[in-house]
């Protein structure tokens, strides 16, 4: 069976809109209305972060929703639990997103295949370094039909992008700065040399711009150099502002999608 982003990406290649949340925030049973909220207001793909007790690329509202998660008890078994039954309601493109620590302490063969069963589409594990995912996990992510996903940051050099190009599949998640996610302080866009000489490598997986795209503004800009953009610190505190949790999805979403 052809995988979902695979499929996404044949039939949109601009304008994405990715969305990352973190499961079990605000509240430990929301991850689900969430997912079906986000589809219903035009989202192309959904990142579903798995929220750990330290996470070092993260900013201050990521981590601030890892920690009231775990609060709440959401677990990697909870979080699959939850996600059983997903296939029946939507076939977006979902993403799991975290740590490589609750991953190994789950079991990696069985994170994969269990993953693989609720109908995952991608991982990413920005801690896992490219060289052990391809001595140690490649051919269990493949046979689970699960796309492997790489961060690249302006630091990146020319042959690693090659490298993590030809042992990815989906898409690569472009970090737009060196900071970490959330940071609205600089502009998200200013490394339009480092989109530029991306998208002049011709690499076979399309990119999506992450870190810093916050608005309708930087989210255009985004898709300028690539095929998309990935939101999650300010979808994060859309969550929590004053009305249904419906309301602020859809305002939220509205706000980025509608025509500039």
């Amino acid at each position: 069976m052809e995988n979902r982003i695979k499929t996404l990406f044949n039939q949109k290649s601009q304008e994405l809109l990715s969305v990352y949340f973190t499961a079990g925030y605000p509240n430990l049973e929301d991850t689900v209305p969430i997912i079906l909220e986000l589809e219903k207001n035009g989202v192309d793909l959904i990142e579903i972060g798995m929220p750990f007790s330290d996470p070092l690329a993260d900013g201050p509202t990521i981590q601030q929703s890892s920690t009231i998660a775990l609060r709440n008890g959401m677990t990697m078994p909870k979080l699959f639990e939850q996600l059983k039954h997903i296939r029946k309601y939507t076939q977006i493109p979902l993403v799991l997103m975290g740590y490589l620590n609750p991953v190994m302490q789950y079991g990696v063969e069985r994170f994969c295949q269990e993953a693989s069963e609720i109908g995952i589409d991608g991982i990413i594990l920005p801690d896992l370094p490219l060289s052990d995912y391809v001595r140690d996990y490649k051919s269990l992510f493949e046979q689970h039909n699960l796309n492997k996903i790489f961060l690249i940051s302006p630091q990146t050099t020319e042959q690693r992008i090659r490298e993590i190009d030809s042992h990815t599949n989906g898409f690569i998640y472009m970090v737009s700065s060196a900071s970490v996610t959330g940071s609205t302080n600089g502009n998200a866009m200013a490394n339009t040399d480092y989109f530029q000489r991306v998208a002049g490598m011709q690499l076979q997986n399309p990119g999506i711009i992450g870190f810093g795209i916050h608005n309708r503004e930087t989210f255009t800009q985004a898709c300028n150099y690539a095929s998309g953009a990935i939101i999650g610190s300010a979808f994060i505190k859309a969550l929590v502002q004053e009305g249904s949790l419906q309301h602020n999805i859809q305002t939220f979403i509205q706000s980025i999608k509608q025509e500039a």
